[in-house]
């Protein structure tokens, strides 16, 4: 018998007709299990997606309609800009009818696990000569802001991957720009092709990155619709529990698909409703700073840095490193800080739990998913507050004090030798109600489990929060009137606007965010940070939590007040310091902007 390779192929074990097929390797390492769902783990996968179709993570058809109306329209919009400046440039008539741009799309809607409401992010590549700085951020941008259909034109040339956002026809948008070293760009361009990749810079990289690995992941897994119902209850998972935000030091979309592609890898055969079990299963155990790959790292031959630790010295330093798998190989959660990564070892433990009950038939669905209770979980807070002359202003001041507000923990951490551990909000939250538009960010503090610790001892963080204002003061768009304010609050002074309701949540939702803990703790699984001894340390905070029970009244909100009308005295008054402790270390340059941007120095006086 001859083989139709044309080698010898008598029979050989592998290819008898009784005997099964060796598992599919996906990714760098074998599967850890290859088995099938069981009736039951049908039956609960069907309870899964009806619990997520309820909870409104899919949009209509009509708002399908809408988006690829929308895109279609940006995709003209493009064209017709790239052909106006080759006709503009000199170029021949036969370049300007060939000039072209193509959009292609990445994060969510590619990987087709978009909700109602959900951004679009999105790629325009042009030809060699249009550019980025002149054409795209000036020309386009232009263009743009003469449509009526689009709002909130918001261009971020100086971002790690420099982006315009905007909403079209209500769409929000991020638009995203590459400049390939081709002439004319081909409608059927293959981005997944290294050629792209030819004589561009890294920041030409670094947008073409998103959607090269978007193609890469669904090519990876070994069942895309289970991906997708995995990936899209994991998402809403990690929102609900307030740990999605690559920007605060916690994961963003692209390192939630490349984890679930991960464990989907893993267990190739299972449905959702293992794969999010064996999610949480794998990563309690997950021993970081191991890299999760889904493929081995590609050395390519065009020169650009990928993840090494054995080679870049930056490299060594990463948490929680999850690798991109598009050369050239990067790490997609950088921002993660020793912080971010105990609070999302926390909830990693609670979900696991929760999902060993939910596999015992002792609790549904909608456990997994109960919002974490930030504003009950601390008894004392940084709240950092930002005012604007304008709501666009502030549009611009948040997205900058957002973009650098996990360093604030860090430089906290770092100063108090990791004492006082810090937990970012990744939500800001806007009051409306005053005359100046106003929003706050939160940072939850307590000291670290295993410090000995006197009763009232202070934590003086004063170096830290002076460093994280001058930081934020460094934005090269500042205009008169962005100011922040930071300033140590306990629990009862959290303004009421953060709450839906106005008001402070009561007790029967605390206790049963303390039952969710003193489930872990019953059943003995200790997370890192010891969750037996932060529900001790919770239940008794939750103790001293004044709350009515029968008509919660609405608490006056706390909020910053304009230069003009505010005086350092007035400020310090605020948060219980004398003026003399709020004195500040300023250059004479900055001194009159520096004078108003916070309540005062901070030392913490801790309670066990």
């Amino acid at each position: 018998m001859v083989a139709s390779n044309g080698l010898n192929a008598s029979i050989s074990p592998s290819l008898l007709p009784n005997q099964k097929q060796p598992p599919k390797q996906w990714g760098a390492m074998k599967p850890l299990s290859v088995a099938g769902p069981t009736e039951a783990d049908i039956q609960r996968s069907k309870e899964l997606k009806k619990f997520l179709e309820d909870s409104g993570l899919y949009e209509s058809a009509e708002e399908s309609a809408k988006r690829e109306e929308v895109l279609t329209r940006l995709k003209q919009i493009v064209k017709d800009w790239v052909k106006e400046l080759t006709r503009l440039r000199g170029y021949s008539d036969r370049m300007v009818e060939d000039a072209n741009a193509v959009i292609f799309t990445f994060g969510s809607y590619r990987l087709g696990v978009h909700g109602p409401g959900t951004d679009i992010d999105t790629l325009c590549v042009g030809p060699s000569y249009v550019s980025r700085e002149e054409d795209f951020f000036y020309g386009l941008h232009s263009i743009l802001a003469e449509m009526k259909e689009i709002t909130e034109l918001q261009p971020v040339p100086g971002a790690h991957v420099p982006v315009m956002k905007f909403k079209f026809d209500g769409i929000s948008i991020d638009l995203l720009y590459a400049s390939i070293s081709l002439l004319v760009v081909p409608d059927d361009l293959d981005i997944s092709n290294v050629s792209v990749l030819y004589n561009i810079d890294e920041p030409t990289v670094r947008s073409l990155t998103g959607c090269r690995v978007a193609d890469e992941i669904l090519k990876l897994v070994p069942d895309v619709e289970h991906f997708r119902t995995s990936l899209r209850c994991l998402k809403f998972w990690a929102k609900r529990r307030g740990v999605y935000s690559n920007v605060t030091g916690f994961l963003g979309g692209v390192n939630w698909a490349l984890l679930v592609a991960r464990v989907c890898q893993l267990y190739p055969n299972a449905n959702p409703s293992m794969l999010v079990s064996r999610f949480f299963r794998v990563y309690t155990l997950w021993r970081w700073p191991n890299p999760v790959m889904l493929s081995e790292i590609e050395d390519g031959e065009l020169g650009f840095s990928i993840w090494d630790p054995r080679k870049n010295p930056r490299d060594r330093n990463h948490l929680m490193p999850i690798i991109t798998p598009a050369y050239p190989c990067m790490n997609s959660s950088y921002n993660v800080l020793a912080s971010t990564l105990r609070v999302m070892m926390e909830q990693f433990q609670f979900g696991k739990l929760i999902c060993e009950d939910i596999e015992l038939n002792k609790a549904h669905w909608s456990a997994l998913f109960e919002p974490y209770l930030f504003f009950e979980s601390y008894k004392n807070y940084l709240k950092v507050e930002i005012v604007a002359a304008d709501l666009d202003d502030l549009r611009a001041w948040k997205g900058w004090v957002e973009s650098r507000f996990r360093q604030l923990s860090s430089m906290i951490e770092r100063d108090i030798s990791g004492r006082l551990q810090s937990h970012p909000h990744p939500q800001g939250y806007v009051d409306s109600s005053k005359q100046f538009p106003i929003c706050a960010f939160f940072t939850g503090l307590q000291r670290k489990q295993s410090e000995v610790f006197q009763e009232g001892q202070p934590f003086d963080i004063r170096h830290a929060v002076d460093r994280f204002r001058h930081l934020i003061y460094s934005y090269s768009f500042w205009k008169p009137g962005m100011e922040i304010y930071v300033s140590h609050i306990h629990r009862k002074q959290i303004p009421s606007y953060v709450f839906p309701e106005g008001y402070i949540q009561s007790h029967p939702r605390i206790m049963r965010h303390l039952a969710a803990d003193k489930a872990s703790q019953e059943n003995g699984e200790n997370c890192r940070s010891g969750p037996a001894e932060r529900l001790r340390k919770r239940k008794k905070e939750f103790d001293d939590l004044e709350v009515k029970e029968e008509r919660p009244e609405k608490r006056q909100s706390i909020s910053c007040q304009r230069q003009s009308s505010v005086s350092p005295k007035h400020i310090c008054s605020r948060s219980g310091f004398t003026l003399k402790d709020c004195s500040l270390l300023l250059s004479e340059t900055k001194r009159e902007r520096y004078a108003v941007i916070g309540s005062c120095p901070l030392n913490i006086g801790m309670t066990a």
